[in-house]
């Protein structure tokens, strides 16, 4: 189950990555724009923005990430829905799908078969983290396996930029792909070690499905020693450099 309020910590970080590929797509007035994992909404209504006159649909496998979408408002129209099921309609001109896709195994065959599906001229943005060699992912893996719960965890769900593009350009689009590594410095305010508060909202929810309340517990104070131990505070804050794989392609005019 997805915590919209702990996902939502950190929301200035997590976002920055969005805006930063949607700025890359040159679409000038799509008729329809669909966000694929769109989570709580805040982020597809900022396509409204963008685009205001395109139908725009926003899609997520969580009924609680939805509901927080519905009841923003707003021009789109937000179901809950498996992204793997999902099929672009006629109209679609962009698809956006922001630090969605590795949590979907079969990812790779998605993209080739949207990039079919699509409408000439039409444009799909993807972004995905690409930190799971960091210290914090190889702590949690090492801590999991502690834990009996390695078994939930993936060590490489991603591509690199070339892979991507590769298989973009296999499927004819035109591609721009590129990676970025930020540096958040975030806020010790007490409440936990903020390395440790980021990932409960993304990477641990695997791990807390499969464990009871008192082994949670137990992992949670285990993994707290090594993200500590790996990310120390200076002067209030931690350094938290995080790298992101984007990719832009428009299909075959």
């Amino acid at each position: 189950m997805w915590d919209p309020a702990a996902y939502r910590r950190y929301g200035a970080e997590r976002s920055r990555p969005f805006f930063d590929l949607v700025a890359r797509i040159d679409a000038e007035r799509p008729r329809a724009v669909a966000d694929l994992g769109c989570g709580p909404g805040e982020l597809t209504l900022a396509l409204a923005q963008r685009w205001p006159g395109a139908r725009l649909e926003g899609v997520d496998s969580s009924p609680e990430m939805i509901d927080k979408a519905r009841a923003r408002g707003g021009p789109a129209v937000f179901r809950v829905g498996d992204i793997r099921d999902w099929r672009p309609a006629a109209d679609v001109d962009v698809l956006v799908t922001n630090a969605t896709l590795q949590w979907v195994p079969e990812h790779r065959e998605l993209l080739g078969r949207w990039t079919a599906q699509l409408p000439p001229g039409a444009w799909l943005a993807m972004q995905v983290p690409g930190n799971f060699d960091a210290p914090s992912h190889r702590a949690i893996r090492q801590v999991a396996a502690r834990h009996g719960a390695a078994h939930v965890l993936r060590e490489a769900p991603v591509d690199d930029p070339a892979g991507y593009a590769g298989l973009l350009l296999d499927a004819g689009a035109t591609v721009d792909a590129w990676e970025t590594t930020y540096l958040h410095l975030l806020a010790d305010d007490g409440a936990g070690h903020p390395v440790l508060r980021w990932v409960e909202g993304t990477a641990l929810r695997p791990v807390k499905a499969v464990l009871d309340d008192n082994a949670w517990r137990s992992f949670r104070a285990d993994l707290a020693r090594e993200i500590a131990a790996a990310y120390p505070v200076r002067g209030g804050r931690v350094a938290f450099p995080f790298r992101r794989i984007f990719v832009v392609a428009r299909t075959a005019v």
